[in-house]
């Protein structure tokens, strides 16, 4: 199953550049583990605010528990609001083998 997951990060205040280095460093580390084990598919830039921090994330999982377990073990998920959105196949997608 595959899941789109809008993540939102706030880095908290009083985090020294230090900190959000590291913490970047860790998230980049573990984002190639998962895409190793074939759960993180894709990752978008949306347009972006002045200061926003966000990312789109293309995962698949088998289901919303295992889903969870990978976003719970992503450094960043200490300073981020995520809304994940489950997807299914359309029949017309372009993308998949014809039947």
């Amino acid at each position: 199953m595959e899941f789109l997951v809008d993540m939102v990060t706030t880095v908290p205040q009083g985090t020294s550049e230090d900190g959000v280095a590291d913490m970047r460093a860790r998230e980049a580390a573990r984002s190639a583990e998962l895409t190793a084990q074939g759960s993180l598919l894709r990752l978008w830039r949306p347009p972006l605010a002045p200061g926003e921090w966000r990312t789109w994330g293309l995962f698949q999982a088998a289901d919303a528990d295992e889903l969870e377990a990978v976003l719970a073990s992503m450094p960043l998920r200490a300073w981020r609001r995520e809304t994940v959105t489950p997807l299914t196949p359309h029949p017309n997608d372009p993308g998949q083998p014809p039947r």
